[in-house]
């Protein structure tokens, strides 16, 4: 034995020591081993010590732990599952008969570089998602991918029509010639600008602008989705990696809430959704609660911008406002990270937004532009379907799609505010075009805004939806505003439309300043033509989407990229040197649908948010994390 050879102990009995020297040791080692557990339940950070002397809780198997989601440690360090889910097919390697278990991508995704003090993340294979819940640290969430796509009623990608008719055959010209106009824009944008937020194509490099606080690539994640639906596979993975290595959150810039929802929560909310690469639901949420001090104000409706460094929500006077359009356009985007992370703070904010609307009077039912975050009352009567109040009307309908057609509040919120804006903002011009003018206090300006051109698209949407003696009323609306938005287009010299158009001095759905004649690539009206096909399929929609492809090739088109005009009635107009991250989120990607088989992204399954990233219909059985019974 050991103790035989240390000097002193003398062996006197069988056991080899005498009595004394026995009751010695046993007070030693008594003392050795309360020390050693004491220090084992009573110190901190003692999680791997006790692996060695508990038992691990049951886990479920394919599963890893995603360390400080939603803001939290996880509780224990948790060993890679064995055998983690399947993967997602590439882009182009759909298959509707195998959504229940996807086929695996040879290779694994490569973990997330970390991008911060704050940011040290573990990436994961497996598809059920584990995240911590607040306040509840030791719970585990799972987010159930394989699941989430076995509900989905359509292919993602959709079907592919019978390439043997001949009809189909100048479709998919078309088709294709919009995925090289996509490549032509990425690659572009790759060569001169990547990791910028966007192209300058005429100095070839890139701007970062100050919008985004600091965040960078915005063009590389308004792409992701429509890389994928294009399935420009390799370019894909050029922005994913890019994701991967290089997105970092680590900034300390002011940035609009506005802007960081719908362009970067919105594009990897989606990419998430469509692919299941953890890499982009990690870091939705955690730029998700980068913008949560922005409603740390007396209302709860949060302030148009925050500040990443002091978290505050910037200017807290009794005279600064929040714009409609803003705070009305996070719902859809807010119950997705909720859905994902598990965490009620996403939700429970955009749902007092709803209750501070639901409270406050309405002049005429019409939500005007502009609320004090501090008081809560409206700051001006200025009402406008366009900029300012745009996307709100949008979330309401669209949120009414989105939660599975339960959502009862947001339903009848739209319909309310569709009825008044038919009732005191639209006109018939005399020469028999409909628009919807804006209304200041009573007093109309007789003009419409090519933002107030996704309302054709939008009618269109909600008028399944309507009560049964108006659904053809607004079927006929939606392709009477969508036709006067496409005047503002055939009247120019581009055959582009202009920012705004106005109805006045016998001049009908033409700018009348220079200050509003640009063109910056923006997408509402082919968004419009995209929505109307789908509910009509009129010719007439793929052939006016058409000329907006040539528009866009003879005037648009630089050597190094698209770039918008500064007169759409000029035949030789300055280029003003910005490819906008929009027009590969949204333009480009609606022109693709329009010339596309109605499933691929079904409304059946997809809404899209305002910046055209599509987020997935509730077609759970049971009311969801998220989505609630109103």
């Amino acid at each position: 034995m050991l103790m035989r050879k240390v000097p002193g102990f003398v062996p006197a009995s069988p056991w080899g020591l005498r009595l004394p020297q026995k009751f010695l040791f046993l007070l030693f080692l008594s003392g050795l081993v309360t020390l050693c557990f004491g220090a084992l339940f009573l110190l901190p950070h003692s999680s791997r010590l006790k692996r060695l002397f508990l038992a691990p809780r049951t886990q479920q198997p394919g599963l890893e732990m995603v360390a400080e989601i939603a803001g939290h440690i996880p509780a224990r360090e948790q060993e890679p599952p064995p055998n983690p889910a399947p993967a997602v097919p590439a882009p182009g390697e759909d298959n509707p008969s195998s959504q229940a278990s996807p086929r695996r991508r040879k290779g694994g995704l490569r973990r997330t570089r970390p991008t911060g003090p704050r940011e040290e993340a573990t990436a994961v294979r497996g598809h059920g998602i584990l995240a911590s819940r607040p306040g509840d640290e030791g719970i585990p969430f799972r987010f159930d991918f394989n699941a989430f796509r076995s509900r989905l009623r359509h292919p993602v990608l959709g079907t592919r029509a019978d390439e043997s008719q001949e009809p189909q055959s100048r479709v998919r010209a078309q088709r294709e010639k919009i995925k090289e106009m996509m490549q032509f824009a990425w690659q572009s944008y790759k060569r001169y600008a990547m990791g910028k937020n966007e192209l300058r194509p005429l100095t070839k490099d890139g701007y970062e602008g100050n919008m985004f606080g600091g965040l960078s690539g915005a063009t590389v994640i308004d792409s992701l989705d429509t890389l994928y639906l294009m399935e420009l596979k390799e370019e894909f993975q050029e922005a994913k990696a890019w994701v991967e290595e290089s997105f970092h959150l680590n900034v300390s810039g002011e940035a609009s809430l506005f802007e960081v929802n719908i362009r970067y929560i919105g594009g990897l909310l989606s990419a998430f959704y469509l692919t299941g690469e953890e890499v982009f639901r990690i870091k939705a949420i955690r730029l998700g609660e980068k913008l949560l001090p922005a409603f740390n104000t007396p209302t709860g409706i949060p302030k148009g911008v925050v500040s990443f460094k002091s978290g505050s929500w910037g200017w807290a006077t009794a005279g600064s406002s929040s714009i409609l359009a803003e705070f009305g356009s996070l719902h859809l985007e807010f119950l997705h990270l909720t859905e994902l992370s598990g965490n009620q703070v996403f939700a429970e904010k955009v749902r007092n937004i709803r209750k501070v609307l639901r409270k406050i009077e309405k002049p005429f039912g019409l939500y005007p532009n502009f609320l004090s975050p501090v008081s809560g009352n409206w700051v001006q009567h200025h009402v406008s379907v366009g900029g300012l109040g745009d996307s709100f009307y949008e979330y309401l309908i669209k949120s009414w799609l989105m939660s599975g057609k339960t959502d009862m509040e947001a339903k009848n919120m739209y319909y309310e505010a569709l009825e008044a804006i038919e009732t005191y903002l639209l006109n018939v011009s005399p020469g028999g075009l409909t628009y919807i003018a804006e209304w200041r206090g009573g007093i109309l300006d007789h003009k419409m805004g090519h933002l107030a051109c996704f309302s054709g698209g939008m009618i269109a949407l909600g008028a399944e939806d309507a009560k049964e003696e108006k659904r053809a009323h607004y079927r006929e609306l939606a392709a009477q505003i969508t036709k006067t938005c496409h005047e503002s287009y055939a009247r120019s010299d581009t055959k582009l439309g202009p920012e705004a158009f106005w109805f006045n001095s016998g001049r009908e759905a033409v700018a009348t300043q220079l200050s509003e004649s640009y063109y910056i690539l923006r997408p509402e009206v082919v968004e419009s033509y995209m929505y109307l096909w789908r509910q009509t399929h009129d010719p007439i929609y793929r052939e006016w989407g058409w000329e907006v492809v040539l528009a866009l090739e003879k005037y648009c088109r630089t050597e190094a990229g698209f770039s918008g005009i500064q007169d759409v009635y000029s035949s030789t107009p300055n280029h003003d040197n910005k490819q906008q991250s929009f027009f590969l989120a949204e333009t480009l990607k609606y022109l693709y649908l329009l010339f596309s088989e109605d499933d691929l992204l079904s409304p059946e399954d997809w809404v899209f948010n305002t910046e055209a990233h599509p987020l997935p219909v509730n077609h759970s059985d049971s009311s969801g994390r998220a989505w609630g019974r109103h």
